[in-house]
């Protein structure tokens, strides 16, 4: 062994001094083609010894490489996270901006209302309390906002205002317990009266005949009748399902409400009272 790496060590101290002489005497221009011979000679040579120094410190190149880049590649990386949330966030903006147009373009087509003064309002609260299901507008008296009058989106009736103050005022929902309003369904023109059942809740129509043909999917818009409430043909509901128990003299409806009240962020109050338009 101790010979071997001798010898190794010989040929290689050889191959060296082999090379400094040739690039002296090139340096020199002493060279002649037999010259020429020989340096090709020992490249070839010397052509395994460098390879494989190349490739012995490869990793620790790529190593070293990698230990430079990374704080570039670091910044680089949270660069792009931030241009990344940026572009979420104004997409978000936009989305509910265009919501919001959709909720006002529907709000100017409810036919309904007709000429109906009314006073928008947006939605600052949609909190349920422990005993009533409500939300707050920022309209009150000083903006022409009474109790009793008529809530309204662009899908259709969202509830009536019970309470007021100059600035503030609440709006009842359709879908309380205490809430109920003269219906008329819009095949067959039957009434009833839909009532409140809690928030998510289905809508309650009662002293629907046994006789009257309620399909799934049939609206049911106010009633308008004497001394009601609000006026006539506002959007409440869609049938979800309809029943008659044995025996029973009034069929069992149940309406989703057409306004989707967890998402309202502007409303119409209506200015209008059982007599008519205040």
């Amino acid at each position: 062994m101790s010979r071997r790496t001798g010898r190794s060590r010989f040929t290689l101290v050889l191959l060296v001094l082999t090379s400094v002489t040739l690039i002296t005497l090139d340096v020199r221009g002493e060279g002649n083609s037999a010259l020429d011979r020989i340096r090709s000679g020992a490249l070839e040579v010397w052509a395994p010894v460098q390879s494989a120094g190349e490739t012995a410190l490869s990793p620790f190149g790529d190593v070293l490489g990698a230990v430079v880049n990374y704080s570039d590649l670091r910044a680089e990386n949270e660069r792009l996270r931030a241009q990344l949330a940026d572009a979420q966030t104004a997409r978000s903006r936009a989305d509910d901006l265009e919501r919001r147009l959709d909720e006002l373009r529907d709000l100017l087509d409810l036919e309904a209302v007709g000429d109906i003064p009314s006073v928008a309002a947006r939605v600052v609260s949609n909190d349920p309390t422990n005993f009533e299901v409500t939300l707050e507008l920022d309209r009150g008296s000083q903006h022409g906002v009474a109790e009793g009058m008529p809530v309204v989106s662009g899908a259709g009736l969202v509830g009536r205002v019970v309470r007021v103050a100059p600035s503030r005022s609440t709006v009842l929902l359709v879908t309380d317990a205490t809430f109920n309003v003269g219906v008329r369904l819009a095949t067959s023109g039957d009434v009833g009266i839909a009532q409140g059942r809690g928030r998510g809740e289905r809508l309650r129509v009662d002293l629907v005949e046994a006789t009257t043909a309620v399909s799934v999917s049939e609206l049911a818009v106010t009633s308008g009748l004497q001394q009601s409430t609000f006026p006539a043909g506002i959007p409440v509901g869609e049938v979800t399902s309809d029943r008659l128990p044995a025996g029973g003299i009034q069929r069992e409806v149940r309406l989703r409400p057409t306004v989707d009240l967890s998402r309202l962020t502007v409303v119409k109050v209506l200015q209008w009272s059982p007599e008519g338009p205040r």
